[in-house]
């Protein structure tokens, strides 16, 4: 019974010390854990709010890449377009550059084929004038002695 006592005793001695617990425990539950946990909840919100913002950022970002990366796309299209119809309109030059000088060199050969038979006509003409008047010489010279033999 004696522990009893000394025990009953013991509690009532730690009264004042439970109730200042509680008391401490109160406050700490009114002025500090509450502020705690609101500024834990604002900071994981911040940090979630980061987290979010930043990954909006990197989707922004991939999505411009693509963005970029389409339009660098269409860009080196255009370039590859606008060089082959340039190529195709210089090669178009330079066969119409081409036909044109096979049509020159055709046409000079041309005349120079019908100048060749003007002067071929033009020479065989001279060589029978020429060979006709040789051959009147030629007879007229043969004929004239026996002529002037024959007469006397």
């Amino acid at each position: 019974m004696d522990t009893l006592k000394q025990l009953g005793e013991l509690l009532l001695a730690s009264i004042p010390t439970i109730i200042s617990l509680l008391i401490v425990w109160g406050g700490y539950r009114i002025l500090v854990q509450k502020k705690l946990q609101q500024v834990l909840a604002e900071r994981h919100a911040r940090t979630e709010g980061a987290i979010q913002q930043a990954q909006a950022a990197i989707a922004k970002a991939e999505k411009r890449t693509t963005e970029y990366e389409q339009k660098l796309g269409e860009a080196r299209s255009s370039i590859y377009k606008l060089q082959e119809a340039r190529r195709r309109h210089v090669m178009e030059k330079r066969s119409a550059a081409l036909a044109e000088a096979h049509r020159q060199a055709d046409e000079m050969i041309k005349r120079a084929k019908l100048d060749l038979e003007n002067d071929v006509k033009q020479a065989r003409g001279t060589l029978e004038h020429q060979a006709e008047m040789l051959a009147t010489q030629i007879i007229n010279s043969i004929l004239k002695p026996v002529a002037a033999t024959g007469s006397r």
